[in-house]
């Protein structure tokens, strides 16, 4: 129902100003979007209207904002809408979290720092080789791995060589893989703990 056709006695919120007067002005960073009151704060004593004093102040503050972006921002009409151009924000907003802590040097970036070695790029990295039997490529290590390849063949030829003919009792070809990884892994782990005590000894 229209204002104009409202039942007498119906009240109605009355419009507020849009200026804002204040005894010292607003600042502004419209590319944060922030108005800043340096005026005194004041409430209304009366607990029961203090939620209004508040929202009435954000209300001012509120206002005196989206009066200076409407005059000083320039405005754009595009096929997505009208569209309010911000400028760069000027405050500076503390970080959330401290800045993290440079990470302890590690033996082999220390090595690789006097040697001059880069470290590889991503696609040097990727996991991936190509397979010239299958036509596809497939993972070099890991699951179903480049590295694993043979381990699980049913059958594996066994070289003549004075290697095999000198193999102790109960050892294999298959076996001496699986041992190579596993010594791998642990010569890594090793390195790793060896890291770490360094680092720790330098604090």
């Amino acid at each position: 129902m229209s204002a104009a056709t409202a039942p007498a006695g119906t009240s109605q919120t009355p419009k507020l100003p849009v200026t804002v007067e204040k005894p010292t002005p607003y600042t502004f960073d419209l590319g944060l979007l922030l108005a800043n009151d340096p005026n005194p704060l004041e409430i209304d004593s009366d607990p029961s209207q203090r939620e209004a004093s508040l929202a009435a102040i954000a209300r001012d503050g509120t206002q005196s904002l989206i009066n200076q972006l409407l005059t000083t921002c320039p405005i754009t009409s595009t096929p997505a809408g009208v569209l309010l151009s911000l400028p760069p924000p000027q405050t500076a907003i503390p970080r959330e979290k401290p800045v993290p802590a440079p990470k302890a040097e590690t033996k082999w970036s220390a090595f690789a720092k006097r040697r001059g070695i880069k470290p590889k790029t991503r696609e040097q990295r990727r996991n991936l080789a190509y397979d010239e039997v299958t036509g596809e490529f497939g993972r070099k290590w890991g699951y179903k791995g480049a590295n694993k390849a043979g381990q699980d063949e049913p059958i594996i030829e066994v070289p003549n060589s004075k290697k095999e003919q000198q193999r102790k009792e109960g050892t294999s070809i298959r076996g001496d893989k699986r041992r190579e990884i596993r010594e791998k892994i642990k010569r890594n782990e090793r390195k790793m703990r060896s890291n770490e005590r360094r680092n720790s000894e330098k604090r």
